[in-house]
Parts: structure tokens; C-alpha cells; sequence
């Protein structure tokens, strides 16, 4: 059993970055899937796979690294909304993660979406993540 599975989800991508692992897998849920999706449009990750077989399913994630330098493409991964102390936030006030080079990652009721989306679509919600 796991309290906050999107703290285990940012842990496992961390710990297979350190260790300089190509592909990582993750147990799977709906939040993770979404979270994913966004990490690979921003161009965070390699590529994805969904497999759905067995009670709950896995993501493999195949990470992404500069050919040249071999430095990964994730610097930093930082949870910002826990389950002990949530962080909302509304359009007025979306957070701007290194002065808009990195990525916030927000659960909107519109689905899960960088600030700058939720901007546009002018929704508030729940900060989950900073990526850069």
C-alpha cells in the first residue's frame, strides 16, 4: 500500500535518472498515465508504453538524454502538492517554475495540464508537480 503514489511515481523516474537507466517501470493508474502523457508532449521523456495486462498494468518509460553530454533532459523533479498539505492554485496566480523554462503540472478539472495550458484555458487546481 502507497500514501501518495505520485510521490513514488517522481521517485522511481528520479532514481532510474541517477543510476543512468534507459527505461523505467512504474505501476500504473490514471494520474500517472496523464502525468506521463504531459512529461512526453513537453519533451521530458523518450517515449512511453501503457501495458495493461495483469491486476493493475504497467508504464514503461524510456528516458531521455543528450547524446553528446549524456546529461538527462529531467534536471529536477519536485512535488509540490502532498496529501498531508495541498496546494491549489487559480489563473490569477499560476506558479512559474524557473522563470518559465521549466514546467508545473497541474489536476485541473479539465484533466491534468501544464500552467501555461491551464492559463489559456483559464482553470485553477491542484499544483502536482515542478519539471525542469
Amino acid at each position: 500500500m502507497n500514501t501518495d503514489p505520485i510521490a513514488d511515481y517522481l521517485t522511481r523516474v528520479r532514481n532510474a535518472i541517477k543510476a543512468n537507466h534507459r527505461i523505467v517501470e512504474i505501476p500504473s493508474s490514471k494520474i500517472k498515465q496523464e502525468i506521463t502523457k504531459v512529461l512526453y508532449d513537453k519533451g521530458y521523456i523518450q517515449s512511453y508504453k501503457f501495458d495493461d495486462s495483469g491486476v493493475q498494468g504497467t508504464i514503461k518509460i524510456a528516458l531521455k538524454y543528450n547524446p553528446n553530454t549524456k546529461q538527462p533532459a529531467i534536471v529536477k523533479l519536485e512535488r509540490v502538492s502532498k496529501p498531508g498539505l495541498r496546494k491549489y492554485t487559480g489563473t490569477e496566480n499560476m506558479p512559474r517554475v524557473l522563470n518559465g523554462l521549466g514546467v508545473a503540472i497541474l489536476s485541473t478539472s479539465k484533466g491534468v495540464m501544464t500552467e501555461k495550458e491551464a492559463k489559456s484555458l483559464n482553470v485553477g487546481g491542484e499544483v502536482l508537480c515542478y519539471v525542469y
